[in-house]
């Protein structure tokens, strides 16, 4: 029992190593690790998402979405909360509104990009 204990929890760590690698990885531009403005402007006017505004918590600066898949994450569909990358996306999110949207990993925060009405 044991050593199936301890299996399951070394393969476990090896898995969540690998992720984390995986994810940082996506967010980098160059050996340094640093991610480009310039880049991020690019890829935000690309592939945008449809979803639903669930929600808007101005206070904390996050909106509620019920989304498809966000390819560019690897997010598989379903309704989660997410920072707005300013205060301009967030005045754009209205509750119950349909919208097509960008999300991006910024230092481990998904973050809305890009924010429009359909």
């Amino acid at each position: 029992m044991k050593k199936l204990i301890s299996f399951s929890l070394g393969a476990s760590l090896a898995l969540g190593m690998s992720l984390t690698a995986f994810a940082a990885d996506g967010n980098t531009n160059g050996p340094t690790g640093s991610t480009s403005a310039a880049s991020s402007e690019v890829r935000a006017d690309t592939a945008l998402t449809d979803g639903v505004v669930r929600k808007v918590d101005r206070p904390s600066g996050m909106i509620t979405i019920e989304h498809g898949a966000l390819e560019n994450v690897g997010m598989p569909p379903m309704t989660m909360a997410y920072k707005a990358k300013d205060e301009t996306v967030l005045q754009q999110a209205k509750e119950g509104e349909k919208v097509k949207f960008r999300l991006e990993n910024l230092n481990g925060t998904y973050t809305i990009m890009t924010l429009k009405k359909r």
